[in-house]
């Protein structure tokens, strides 16, 4: 099966992707594209699917750049790749880079995987954002750090990818306190859902903190995991039909 590739016009002519779980070898509830090692599925499966996604990229697998993923603000520079391919991936929840070559990834399965770019000055970034992360500010790290590298802040553009939307994100309000000791402007988030609960609008928050960070340039693929199960992985979907796992989806960029 043919996959099947999310892109935005935005990020041109950077070669990225969004991969949806189309054209993968895994099986069962993981069908499709599963690219999480730390899922239970069949490990041969998830490398073979990890091969496609690299070859989709037009690269060697082992240019494919992972990353613990632990929601935080951590961001990793990535200047080449290890000398030990089975050293562990740095705990962080952001990559940027401005070595060719490499593949920059982030797993997501509801939360926002965004990737950024500066053509000009040739420096890419890809951060993993649920909310714990974009509150704390994995964002404006990833922005940071892609500055440090020589980018500019007029040059980046970012593209937040298929990610859970505000009409199936139902909170309590407890979540909703969090966002209020950080900031009382938050509230616009958020809608009323029934009773008690509370409906939270992640890309609205991950696109107003980029362009609250001077990324003019932003925007969202408008594809919500959790609706559409042909297309995507959705932790949420999975948690409300008790199944045992959930696959991962893969995004990447490179240079």
């Amino acid at each position: 099966m043919t996959l099947e590739i999310v892109t935005s016009d935005l990020l041109s002519p950077v070669r990225h992707g969004f991969f949806t779980r189309k054209g993968g070898a895994s099986s069962g509830i993981f069908a499709g594209l599963n690219c999480g090692t730390g899922s239970s599925d069949q490990r041969e499966a998830v490398l073979l699917n990890r091969n496609r996604v690299a070859e989709a990229m037009d690269a060697p697998v082992e240019a494919l750049v992972a990353m613990h993923q632990v929601h935080s603000a951590e961001v990793a520079v990535v200047e080449g790749l290890p000398e030990d391919p089975d050293a562990p991936r740095p705990r962080v929840d952001a990559l940027v880079t401005a070595t060719p070559g490499l593949v920059l990834s982030v797993l997501t399965a509801d939360c926002q995987p965004v990737l950024f770019s500066d053509p000009e000055a040739g420096v890419i970034g890809a951060a993993h954002a649920g909310w714990r992360g974009t509150l704390d500010g994995v964002l404006e790290a990833t922005i940071e750090a892609m500055l440090s590298l020589g980018a500019s802040r007029a040059g980046i553009r970012a593209v937040i990818g298929p990610t859970i939307s505000q009409r199936n994100y139902e909170v309590g309000p407890e979540f909703f306190d969090d966002f209020m000791l950080q900031d009382q402007g938050n509230a616009r988030f958020f809608a009323s859902g029934v009773g008690d609960r509370l409906l939270f609008d992640l890309p609205a928050l991950g696109l107003a903190r980029l362009r609250a960070a001077g990324i003019e340039q932003s925007e969202w693929t408008r594809h919500c995991t959790y609706a559409d199960p042909a297309l995507f992985y959705s932790y949420r979907r999975s948690t409300h039909a008790k199944e045992a796992d959930y696959g991962r989806l893969i995004s990447c960029i490179r240079l």
